[in-house]
């Protein structure tokens, strides 16, 4: 078993999962803030340097889970492990950021798509060597195909 403790919570404008953009061609811009607990203020030192990060959070509004999902995205039901569905067996959310800005604790992030209260487990900055070219969409670039 497994105990997690938040480390702070996201200030968002969102309130109801409706108001948050989803689906194909969804733009995640919303500004917001990874508003972490004081005690934690030393583990973002030096966090200033990069330009994304990755966040880990809690869907804690969440009950259940399916193992497949239809996405927004797509008419086409999906195994949930490959979608971004909420209704995950662990509800764990995982989005990246665009870091604004540092004061203290507070991280003024864009790309916000949790709920304001949401739990934060982790912060990570974002870093890949896999070149843009030798990633593939799986089932996304199809469906996008299919909708012109």
């Amino acid at each position: 078993m497994f105990t997690f403790k938040p480390i702070g919570f996201i200030e968002s404008p969102y309130h109801e999962a409706s108001e948050i953009p989803m689906g194909l061609g969804a733009k995640h811009d919303a500004e917001g803030v990874l508003a972490l607990l004081p005690e934690f203020e030393p583990g973002v030192t030096d966090i200033e340097g990069f330009s994304h990060l990755f966040v880990i959070w809690v869907f804690d509004r969440n009950t259940g889970f399916d193992l497949t999902a239809s996405p927004p995205s797509d008419n086409r039901a999906h195994g949930v492990f490959a979608t971004r569905s909420p209704r995950r067996p662990n509800p764990i959310g995982l989005t990246v950021v665009e870091l604004l800005g540092r004061e203290g604790p507070r991280l003024r992030v864009r790309g916000v798509d949790m709920l304001d209260g949401t739990p934060v487990l982790d912060v990570k900055p974002y870093l890949s060597s896999i070149p843009e070219e030798a990633l593939r969409r799986g089932w996304l670039a199809e469906a996008e195909a299919r909708k012109g």
